[in-house]
């Protein structure tokens, strides 16, 4: 199973020591304690997955032809992230505009998303039209830092994707997030990544916009002012605004099948390295390290790679 706890190393240190209160501790104890479940249903309708395709610039009609998502066809690689929010009232968001749904307490309200896996069972696909519950269970909630001042939490969640009716999921996924402490400030420095391949065999150069950031925080119900509000953003250490994990990590999976068109994925592994701001262009490169696995990562305009990914094909 991926770990989130396996990205310690790549989390960039933070300039000054964080001590916490025993009222503090006590409440972290209690949360873990009691991680919780969540169910949520979802339908895979063709008006919204629309709404994906024209957010998306592989599938917006301007390096390919325009395809309308058609009923009963199995759901795009990673297109159920755009879907399974939940409807929390705004008034119980957090002040930054995160959902405090299986979230740790105070202080540990800035969250990064830290990377993920998803598995499918392409026997048995997501289909557009059709609903979806999917159940999310903590799976792994780790400290780390906590004796060097610089405290965080790793929390790893799996999620279960089954159609309406069916008791076998179509897609496994561990989605992992780190969550730091509302004072905590990033690093200036980006960190390097020593595991990239010397060429790539398909690649895909995109730039993501406001608009962009706009339209994929509706699609998800995401109101994060990180990928919104710019005077937030620079409060919280970054030059402009960030570009969302989960996009870049569906835009990985996008240029896979865009160049690839008769690909079948097993599975897909990815980790963010650096944060991406928003109108730096982007490029998603990918090289075949054999007939079942390839290496994908995203670079930006100053060679900062922001995520990179595996995926292998269902043989």
């Amino acid at each position: 199973m991926y770990r989130a706890s396996n990205l310690l190393t790549k989390i960039r240190g933070r300039s000054h020591s964080i001590g916490l209160t025993a009222n503090q501790l006590d409440a972290l104890d209690i949360w873990i304690a009691s991680h919780g479940r969540l169910v949520l249903s979802d339908r895979f309708t063709e008006d919204r997955l629309s709404d994906l395709y024209i957010t998306l610039p592989t599938r917006d009609g301007t390096s390919a032809v325009y395809r309308e998502p058609q009923d009963s066809q199995p759901v795009g690689y990673g297109h159920h992230l755009a879907f399974f929010h939940p409807r929390t009232p705004e008034t119980k968001l957090r002040p930054d505009g995160t959902d405090p749904v299986l979230c740790p307490p105070e202080p540990f309200t800035r969250r990064m998303w830290a990377g993920g896996a998803v598995t499918w069972n392409n026997a048995n696909p997501l289909l557009v039209g059709s609903k979806a519950k999917a159940t999310s269970t903590t799976a792994s909630i780790d400290k780390k830092g906590f004796e060097k001042g610089t405290p965080m939490i790793f929390v790893n969640q799996q999620i279960q994707v089954a159609m309406q009716g069916s008791s076998e999921p179509s897609l496994t996924e561990t989605r992992s997030h780190v969550y730091l402490p509302s004072t905590s400030r990033p690093s200036n420095r980006p960190r390097e990544v020593n595991d990239i391949p010397p060429h790539s065999d398909f690649s895909f150069t995109y730039l993501p916009t406001l608009t962009t950031l706009f339209r994929f925080s509706a699609l998800t119900f995401n109101a994060h002012h990180i990928h919104l509000d710019k005077d937030i953003t620079n409060g919280e250490g970054y030059p402009e605004r960030l570009v969302h994990g989960p996009l870049t990590a569906l835009m990985l999976l996008e240029t896979a099948t865009l160049n690839n068109p008769a690909l079948k994925m097993k599975s897909f592994e990815y980790r963010a390295v650096n944060p991406m701001i928003v109108n730096h262009r982007m490029t998603i490169h990918g090289a075949w390290l054999d007939d079942v696995t390839a290496r994908l990562w995203c670079i930006d305009q100053n060679g900062i790679i922001g995520m990179v990914g595996t995926i292998r094909k269902d043989v």
